[in-house]
């Protein structure tokens, strides 16, 4: 795994934590990662991308709680994608459903949302 893919704006008001779990979920949607791929140990992404070692223990956790990490103490954290595609959908669902309606009241046009999404 290549950790020059992730960085972290630091005057960002999104939690650092979040970047890196936001920065991983993207390497996986984006084939960089891949199911069974091992991520470096917290204290080596901590050390290379220059945060607290807490700050990636957290994301890990973050991950392994949504599914899409597993963390073995032998092995450390591996991608492992929850495989019920129908709980991953919903909670998809319910988070698109605020970003739309968000972007409604912002008077982001019904064509505007769909061509992102496309």
């Amino acid at each position: 795994m290549q950790i020059d893919l992730y960085s972290i704006d630091f005057n960002s008001e999104e939690a650092i934590y979040m970047q890196l779990r936001n920065q991983i979920i993207l390497g996986i949607a984006q084939s960089y990662l891949h199911e069974g791929d091992i991520l470096p140990s917290v204290r080596h992404m901590a050390e290379v991308i220059g945060i607290n070692m807490h700050t990636v223990n957290k994301a890990y956790a973050v991950l392994r709680n949504e599914g899409i990490l597993t963390i073995d103490r032998r092995k450390g954290a591996m991608i492992s994608i929850n495989a019920d595609q129908l709980l991953a959908i919903d909670e998809m669902r319910k988070e698109i459903m605020v970003t739309i309606a968000k972007a409604r009241c912002k008077k982001v046009s019904r064509d505007e949302i769909h061509r992102l999404i496309d």
